[in-house]
């Protein structure tokens, strides 16, 4: 009797437990699952935790899985993947890029909150919009003032100061077939001097080059470190590795500088289409404005662009005027000629 009394009392005990733990659990604090995002980049990439992290700050809901890598090869993995997506968003891809991919059928339109507050040359022409800009990279020269000194290299002043002999092995720019710079670059020549032109000062160019990288960063990286006395690069990485105290002068050539921008673009297909406005929306906010101008002289909201240290405050007028859709609508025959003519200058691919 004793037995059977402690055993109705137990159950009794275990039954009050259960309940007490479902009301627990029910007026607890339920922790919602996080939805992640496949985001192709081409942003550097010594920014992206801090991208995510900014972002994070507003919507820790969302975690973002990077795919990163030069805009040539981003392009070309997206374009790749056509048939089956593998990224929800495109957050830092050259315009020109985008604008090649958007008649593949790849962008889904989207109009984010605040996109009317974007300059017009910022924004895809479209409404709703396949793609909106961010922030301007601009074509610049670094100079290393130690080696140049060494070899008795003067400073130029000009692209076209770029083709004179004394400088004969030493200058180092982007492969554009690989690098958004090394193709706004090109693109930027063939548009200031003509097209026969063009090709021309690349021809007289190219005896002076002495390795064509894989990335944009990379020659100014390579000037910096005095593995050349010249890089072609832009006037991000330049502003970078001078801050850091590379001995190295950044020149604004005095014809003018090519420039893309960097653009955000939702994948059509995503199943994650939710987080992808809300990510997209949150690039074209202010708060994104002023991320960008930490390392971007020039804003996709011009009136918020501040001067950043090392960097011209009138970047926009060392900025040509570039027609984006030219160069997109070129881009293949124009890459299969830079290939044919000094492709065999370039480094290995990884």
């Amino acid at each position: 009797m004793a037995l059977a009394t402690y055993v109705r009392a137990r159950s009794a005990l275990l039954g009050v437990a259960v309940i007490v733990a479902a009301v627990a659990f029910a007026g607890g604090p339920v922790v919602a699952a996080k939805t992640t995002l496949t985001v192709y980049t081409a942003v550097e990439a010594d920014d992206l935790k801090k991208y995510a992290a900014r972002f994070n700050e507003d919507h820790p809901d969302i975690e973002i899985k990077w795919v990163r890598d030069s805009t040539g090869v981003v392009t070309a993995k997206l374009l790749a993947e056509k048939a089956n997506p593998q990224a929800d968003v495109i957050w830092g891809l050259a315009a020109t890029s985008l604008l090649v991919l958007k008649p593949e059928g790849l962008l889904l339109p989207y109009a984010p909150k605040g996109v009317d507050k974007l300059d017009a040359q910022f924004r895809d022409k479209d409404n709703p919009p396949a793609w909106v800009g961010m922030d301007a990279w601009v074509a610049a020269i670094c100079f290393n003032t130690v080696e140049a000194q060494k070899k008795g290299l003067p400073k130029p002043t000009s692209w076209k100061d770029l083709t004179k002999p004394v400088y004969k092995g030493s200058v180092v720019m982007p492969n554009p077939a690989s690098s958004g710079t090394g193709f706004l670059d090109v693109t930027s020549w063939l548009q200031l001097f003509g097209e026969a032109e063009g090709w021309k000062y690349m021809d007289a160019l190219h005896q002076n080059i002495g390795v064509y990288t894989h990335s944009g960063s990379k020659p100014c990286t390579m000037a910096g470190a005095g593995e050349y006395p010249i890089g072609i690069s832009f006037e991000f990485r330049a502003a970078r590795q001078k801050k850091q105290g590379a001995p190295i002068d950044i020149v604004f050539p005095s014809e003018g500088s090519g420039w893309d921008m960097e653009a955000t673009a939702i994948v059509k297909g995503t199943k994650n289409l939710e987080a992808a406005r809300t990510l997209v929306d949150w690039s074209v906010s202010e708060k994104a404005m002023k991320l960008y101008n930490e390392g971007y002289a020039v804003v996709a909201i011009t009136k918020m662009s501040q001067p950043i240290e090392f960097v011209p405050g009138n970047m926009l007028e060392h900025m040509i005027k570039n027609d984006f859709q030219w160069a997109a609508l070129n881009r293949a025959k124009i890459l299969a000629e830079w290939e044919k003519r000094y492709g065999a200058k370039s480094e290995p691919k990884k």
